[in-house]
């Protein structure tokens, strides 16, 4: 049983239905779930024995959820690729990450997860959905990614990205499988740290019968995809050209879309493949800085709310700090329709409400969010508002002011990851020394 934990003091941030902000308030977390939420003086009476966190002049909210994140991806940072710079996304592919996914080994891996879940407890972050790719090495890889979440204790969604690019496609349907029935076999028996989909790379690189194989594999298994879906002009024209099919359209075929499922990016979608999308419940995961930086375009997230699609905010491995990605989500999209009041509320709602439902399909419990019965993965923020910050204003302070604060505290299921920003399960210096070290290696490999 954990200790119960008591975090009082500060302008409580429920993100609930009501969007209720309590100005002095308090969470009270006993064994990873919470308990209770509101004024301090009526917490405090229920909080007998509990380990006291202060807040005192701060914010208190949930934390924050990373819904495509690539932890592989730490060791690309300063990296110089030995070929030719790359003119498309085709060739930023071909040229950096699928030579660098080919030259990992376990221990490359291991320290690419630490160094990013440092990042993601010191900005906040107590949920990613991890999509791995490592080709050179897929067998008991999955494993190595949980380790490493759990000694972090950053609450984590993992899947293997499967592809034919190098011939293992069979490799990686036998690793998503072994990954799903490992943590299938303790979910729901106090372990709800770790859960896991079945990872697809993107079907450009995925032939038919590896695609058919993985569905199967899949619905036997009662779990959906986390795939990339039209990132690049490129898969759609590959798909179309060699399939005559979009890849909306070879997932809806296999049965691969669902409720369960993330379509990652849909830059390129069509309007048709959105109503598929939205018809199935498959989610899709919007990468503003990524798709920027790969220069692939700016999704077209408005329509896809409009159609009815559930659509969420990630990284795609750019940086851990969601609340970078927010911004620049309200920026790409305001240049993209010429609006200057465009997509204020549907950012944030990206990252705090429907990240939060999509995430959800993995746990058991509520996510992003403070209210009883949800878990107790809480972040407090040094943020002194300037102006009134009420239900009504907290979306500006949100994006104009929370968005650059400074995190203190981390908490996930009840636990300190981090307090007065000092880190609590990870030994940073050493983690960092270890990886500079093991990154020289690798690039001499790569």
């Amino acid at each position: 049983m954990k200790k119960a934990l008591l975090i009082t003091g500060g302008m409580v941030v429920t993100l609930n239905e009501g969007g209720r902000i309590i100005p002095r308030g308090a969470v009270l977390i006993r064994d990873g779930i919470i308990e209770a939420v509101g004024t301090e003086k009526a917490v405090a009476r229920k909080a007998a024995g509990a380990r006291v966190l202060r807040a005192d002049g701060r914010v208190i909210m949930p934390g924050f959820i990373n819904a495509h994140m690539h932890l592989y991806s730490t060791f690309a940072r300063g990296i110089v690729p030995k070929q030719p710079p790359a003119t498309n996304f085709t060739e930023v592919l071909e040229r950096l990450w699928f030579p660098l996914d080919k030259a990992l080994n376990k221990q490359d891996i291991k320290y690419s997860a630490l160094v990013p879940y440092i990042d993601c407890i010191r900005n906040g972050v107590t949920t990613i959905i991890d999509h791995h790719e490592s080709q050179g090495v897929q067998t008991g890889v999955l494993d190595v990614l949980e380790d490493a979440a759990r000694s972090a204790g950053v609450r984590s969604v993992f899947c293997l990205g499967v592809s034919d690019r190098y011939g293992k496609g069979r490799e990686g349907v036998e690793e998503n499988v072994r990954f799903v029935e490992k943590i299938q076999s303790v979910q729901g028996k106090g372990d709800d740290l770790v859960s896991a989909m079945f990872g697809l790379h993107a079907l450009f690189t995925v032939k038919p019968e590896t695609l058919k194989e993985s569905a199967d594999a899949a619905r036997a298994l009662g779990v959906g995809f986390h795939v990339h879906v039209a990132e690049a002009l490129s898969d759609q024209e590959y798909n179309l050209k060699h399939y005559k099919r979009t890849p909306v359209q070879r997932l809806e075929e296999v049965g691969a879309l669902g409720d369960q499922s993330i379509a990652v990016h849909g830059v390129h979608i069509s309007k048709t493949d959105m109503k598929k999308l939205a018809s199935s419940g498959t989610a899709v995961v919007h990468n503003p800085q990524s798709n920027m930086n790969n220069a692939v375009g700016i999704a077209r997230v408005n329509e896809m709310l409009d159609a009815g699609i559930l659509v969420g905010l990630g990284t795609d491995g750019m940086t851990s700090n969601m609340r970078d990605d927010v911004r620049v989500a309200v920026l790409a999209q305001r240049l993209r329709q010429k609006d200057p009041c465009a997509f204020f509320v549907e950012a944030c709602s990206l990252l705090l409400e429907n990240n939060r439902r999509i995430a959800g399909r993995y746990f058991g419990r509520g996510l992003g969010v403070l209210e009883p019965g949800a878990y107790g993965d809480v972040v407090v923020l040094e943020y002194d508002p300037p102006t009134p910050m009420n239900e009504q204003t907290f979306l500006g302070h949100f994006l104009f002011g929370l968005c650059g604060a400074v995190v203190e505290t981390t908490v996930v299921g009840g636990r300190i990851l981090m307090e007065n920003r000092v880190l609590k399960t990870l030994g940073e210096q050493d983690i960092m020394s270890t990886s500079r070290r093991q990154a020289a290696r690798f690039w001499k490999r790569f």
